[in-house]
């Protein structure tokens, strides 16, 4: 039998959002260091991190027994948390319980709503935006229909002219289309006018798909009275946990199915619900208008864009003249690689990211910004800061301290207009 490793010491860690604790004791080869967690997470539009009431949620459901479809007292009491959380999930976005279908993530539900809806509701071609995250991109290729695809402005706004027109040779060809286009851009912030586009497909043939997973929580969805047909909303963003999202369907859009299975969530979406990650889903929900300053959030972001002007007048913010999101500054220095600058900001214990988390296992330059004419050298310099319920000053304070030092370092090294 192997010698057990020695203990290691107990080392203090930084844990994200400022909290503090201890690590347990563990065993780890001698002379191997255990790395500690980052001290400033300004990751948010990536994960947010949990919620005390979503955590409390989930260790309660835990204790739990069962299976929510069945009968039996230990299968209703299931039954029961998964309903509570199905209402919180719907009156946070405005719509009827029966409206939510529990899914195993926002992609999943995204996918839902693009791979088996056209077939479902008929449709004969998908018509995304340039800028949609590639969940949706992916799903609108897997799809097996034609795609077509709208431009971003310069400013990242949906090119409604270019919307407008594409639904009008459609209804020439007599042809019906699922749009599916988002509501928050999840690299920039940029707000799409939904508005608009709610009134330019909503009283059409066509139907409607929203991924409102940056905007769920953060602005009013009002998803029964208003004209999406389907809207994908997700956990982990404000505060849950991953492994759980949401698809809101109206009764016209309520035959979608991607994973037939044993008939749960009344025949909608097939698989044993995830009882404690939905419990956590929906304490979250009731939770985070409480947790969320959107005020406040603003102020720390208008406060970190106003930092970053000082310390680099050159700095680029995408989507600077658009209606945006309070919480997420996207810039660029030009000539600072993101790569570089992501790196120094992790070994100063803060943690930001050049875009989407679901492609950054690379890092380069975005889809997103290429479809807003960006630069492939400037794009290549892109951060995101995401800012969230637990951000503070003190976060945004780091972060510029930091951020001052890889500047200076970059510049005693290239140059200030390198």
């Amino acid at each position: 039998m192997k010698e057990r490793a020695k203990f290691q010491e107990v080392i203090p860690l930084n844990l994200p959002g400022g909290l503090r604790d201890e690590a347990e004791v563990v065993f780890l080869p001698p002379g191997c260091k255990l790395m500690t967690r980052p001290a400033i997470y300004l990751d948010h539009n990536a994960a947010s991190p949990l919620l005390p009431e979503a955590r409390d949620a989930l260790v309660a459901a835990l204790g739990v027994i069962g299976n929510p479809s069945s009968v039996h007292s230990h299968g209703r009491a299931q039954r029961e948390i998964v309903e509570a959380a199905r209402a919180s999930v719907a009156r946070l976005a405005g719509a009827e319980p029966r409206q939510v279908v529990f899914t195993g993530s926002a992609t999943e539900a995204i996918t839902q709503a693009i791979v088996a809806g056209p077939r479902e509701l008929k449709a004969d071609a998908v018509l995304v935006s340039a800028g949609e995250h590639t969940a949706a991109l992916r799903a609108a290729e897997a799809s097996g229909l034609p795609v077509r695809t709208v431009g971003l402005g310069a400013n990242g706004e949906i090119d409604l002219g270019q919307l407008a027109a594409e639904l009008e040779r459609a209804d020439t060809a007599g042809e019906t289309l699922l749009v599916a286009l988002h509501w928050v851009n999840n690299e920039t912030g940029v707000v799409q006018p939904v508005g608009r586009i709610n009134a330019l497909v909503g009283a059409s043939r066509h139907y409607l798909f929203v991924d409102a997973v940056q905007a769920f929580g953060k602005l009013p969805l009002d998803f029964a009275a208003s004209a999406p047909d389907m809207v994908a909303v997700s956990a982990h963003k404000i505060g849950g946990i991953a492994g759980v999202g949401a698809l809101l369907v109206k009764a016209h859009a309520d035959t979608v199915r991607l994973v037939p299975g044993g008939g749960q969530e009344q025949g909608r979406r097939g698989g044993t619900e995830p009882v404690p990650a939905i419990a956590a889903f929906g304490a979250a929900a009731e939770a985070f208008g409480v947790r969320y300053d959107s005020n406040a959030v603003e102020g720390l972001a208008r406060d970190l864009e106003a930092g970053l002007m000082a310390l680099a007048p050159e700095t680029i913010v995408f989507g600077k003249e658009a209606s945006r999101i309070g919480n997420t500054v996207s810039f660029a220095v030009p000539h600072l690689n993101n790569a570089v600058a992501m790196m120094g900001l992790d070994l100063a214990g803060v943690s930001v990211s050049s875009g989407s988390a679901c492609s950054s296992g690379k890092v380069g330059p975005s889809h997103v910004l290429a479809a807003m004419g960006v630069d492939k050298r400037l794009a290549e310099c892109a951060l995101r800061v995401s800012l969230g319920w637990n951000s503070q000053g003190s976060d945004v304070a780091a972060f510029l301290a930091a951020f001052e030092t890889i500047l200076a370092r970059h510049r005693s090294r290239h140059g200030k207009a390198a």
